[in-house]
């Protein structure tokens, strides 16, 4: 199945693009392809998941279809053909 990748501030500059189209395998979810970002951009390693691959860094928003997965089953979420999914890095700052 098809599914659409977004990258946002510093993660779009790491993959060198804002959009990407991927290919994955029927029964992947967010944390597999979380993992193989990972493995394929040297910019992305280790700033996805946390170390045990079982929960999604802090402060980063991963969203599929405009939803946070941290409030569906975060890495575990399910993929199906078709989705969206935006990562943002953590963002801080503001007025002094």
């Amino acid at each position: 199945m098809e599914i659409e990748l977004r990258f946002f501030a510093t993660f779009r500059e790491a993959v060198g693009t804002k959009e990407r189209t991927r290919t994955v395998d029927d029964d992947a979810t967010v944390g597999d392809v979380l993992a193989g970002l990972e493995a394929e951009y040297d910019g992305l390693d280790g700033r996805l998941l946390a170390e045990d691959g079982d929960a999604i860094r802090p402060q980063l928003n991963v969203l599929k279809n405009g939803r946070n997965v941290v409030h569906m089953a975060g890495p575990a979420t399910d993929l199906d053909d078709g989705d969206v999914v935006s990562v943002f890095p953590p963002v801080a700052g503001g007025a002094a």
